[in-house]
């Protein structure tokens, strides 16, 4: 339910002087869309909509088909804090509506909200935390990112007195200027990388809240002179960059968490681990979805912190899906490890959340965990699956998979997976420098 009102917005914007107004959603492949409109267009807009031509945005019209409504989420205003004076702009998060009036299932955001009605449904709300984790690069004349033009060598938690700590701050406290609650931020474990992390929230909030984390860091990185990217793996020989996903479901007659059970040895309720098995289950499938790049099965290689093997376990970082151990018993949940950022949030979500229900509707039982070093130890990790080593290999386990094809519906399916194949078509026939550099001189 919707916290804010349509004078409540109408009062920020008088308040704060606001000019103009960014519209954003998001395509299916994570990137924001914006339409921005003068403040006095605001009443109509929130009483009628604005109209647009979806076929203009990657995958979600045809030409035929193309007269779309966005309508604003009133939760979602916010003041951008980069854009002021003369040039003060507010920005809504929309949903988008077809003339009918019909929820276009085209639309991300409209995929994550179909799952958590079908959560909802059987009595259960999703919680989510993720974690995104960045790098840093200089940039050339034109603004660009200059490759491995990383601008420190610091560490895992270093206190480092580079510049970068004073961007991480600056990006937080735009983050804050957006309703985000930064909880903590600090170097990552490679050269240039960094994690600043957000408050726990509902599904649908923090989806919202990991789309404009990327858009407010870009900016913020911008304005000093740098490039923030989301890449998994921009450099070679180093950590790439995750974004792991802590979740559980609520009880929403009594708001409980209901994946806690402190009597269990893990903390975890019968419910937690049905739906800890649908995602292990799913977890091949889920890789088009959560690693959705070329580039995303660079990251995921033995060595380098993130997860290959299907597994779960407490203290074994190199599962797929860690159980962090629950202060208390509102704080159980589970940590899945190997989604990247480049993900799109309102896809992801979904897809685990339905892949996770899928384990609750059908009691799947759940394994043994491996608390062993699974990149050290062929016993411990005899018999587990093993993550796809390719988008064509996720593509494949995807197309056999109808849980992850009905979570993004089949719009969404269609015109996603099109757009992966002629990603990995475009990647399998391009020349690339180590290919030159290791044979064009020798044959």
């Amino acid at each position: 339910m919707a916290k804010s009102t349509k004078e409540d917005v109408v009062r920020a914007c008088l308040d704060q002087d606001v000019r103009f107004l960014h519209l954003q959603f998001s395509d299916i492949l994570g990137m924001i869309k914006n339409i921005t409109v003068p403040v006095s267009q605001l009443d109509r807009i929130l009483e009628n909509g604005l109209w647009f031509d979806g076929s203009s945005i990657h995958g979600f019209a045809r030409v035929s088909e193309s007269d779309m409504f966005l309508f604003p989420d009133l939760d979602t205003f916010a003041v951008i804090p980069w854009q002021n004076g003369a040039h003060q702009t507010g920005r809504l998060i929309c949903d988008v509506f077809a003339p009918d009036g019909t929820e276009f299932m085209g639309s991300p955001r409209s995929v994550l909200k179909a799952a958590l009605r079908d959560a909802s449904e059987m009595g259960y709300g999703l919680q989510v935390g993720p974690e995104l984790e960045f790098f840093l690069f200089d940039t050339d004349e034109r603004g660009m990112p200059v490759a491995n033009a990383m601008h420190d060598q610091a560490g895992y938690f270093d206190a480092s007195t580079d510049r970068a700590v004073l961007v991480r701050q600056e990006m937080s406290a735009a983050l804050e200027a957006f309703g985000i609650e930064v909880q903590a931020e600090h170097h990552e474990s490679a050269p240039s990388q960094h994690e600043i992390d957000f408050r726990y929230d509902h599904a649908l909030a923090s989806a919202d809240a990991a789309l404009t984390f990327k858009y407010v860091l870009k900016a913020i990185a911008q304005e000093q002179g740098l490039y923030a990217t989301f890449m998994p793996k921009p450099i070679a020989g180093i950590a790439g960059s995750g974004m792991h996903v802590h979740q559980n479901l609520t009880s929403l007659a009594t708001g409980a968490n209901v994946f806690s059970d402190p009597a269990d040895r893990y903390g975890l309720s019968q419910l937690a681990k049905h739906y800890l098995a649908g995602q292990l289950r799913h977890a091949r499938a889920m890789s088009v979805v959560l690693a959705p790049l070329v580039n995303s099965y660079k990251r995921l290689v033995p060595g380098f912190e993130a997860p290959v093997y299907v597994s779960w376990a407490r203290i074994n970082r190199s599962s797929l899906i860690r159980i962090p151990k629950a202060r208390t018993p509102a704080s159980a949940r589970l940590e899945l490890r190997f989604p990247d950022p480049a993900c799109n949030p309102y896809l992801a979500f979904a897809v685990m959340l339905q892949c996770g229900l899928d384990g609750i509707r059908n009691e799947l039982p759940l394994g043994e965990p491996s608390e062993r070093n699974l990149f050290e130890s062929d016993v411990a990790r005899a018999g587990l699956e093993v993550l796809p080593g390719s988008l064509k290999e996720a593509i494949d386990a995807a197309c056999e998979d109808e849980v992850v094809q009905r979570a993004l519906g089949p719009h969404i399916w269609e015109r996603y997976i099109d757009a992966k194949l002629q990603e990995w078509d475009n990647y399998r026939l391009s020349v690339s420098q180590w290919e030159l550099d290791r044979y064009l001189a020798v044959y």
